[in-house]
């Protein structure tokens, strides 16, 4: 299996595992903290299927744009968790998922680029 198609498979793994639990965040937060994280995870997702549909510089702007949204992913995990609406072994689980992605994506990018 090609790295390309390895980064599909591991995102999808990761939207199926996150969008579940983000059914339980508390309900005050879903129009704005929650909203934003899945904005970004499926962002990130179709910057993926996008820059598998180009070559040259427009794959590398679209996995560029992949990798600004799996920074903003990062960024509201961190915030889920420090709020505690994730557990410590919830959140290792998916630290350890984004990390994976983010390994293939910037093998990808160097590849592109």
């Amino acid at each position: 299996m090609s790295a390309e198609m390895v980064i599909f498979t591991r995102t999808f793994d990761f939207l199926e595992w996150l969008l579940p639990k983000s059914e339980r965040f508390p309900k005050i937060y879903r129009s704005t903290i929650t909203q934003r994280l899945m904005n970004a995870a499926l962002d990130f997702q179709e910057a993926l299927l996008e820059a598998q549909a180009y070559e040259g510089k427009i794959r590398l702007r679209h996995l560029k744009r992949a990798d600004a949204c799996l920074d903003k992913v990062r960024l509201y995990l961190r915030l889920v968790f420090r709020w505690r609406w994730l557990s410590v072994g919830q959140y290792k689980h998916v630290s350890r998922m984004v990390t994976e992605i983010g390994r293939l994506l910037g093998g990808w990018i160097k590849q592109t680029g």
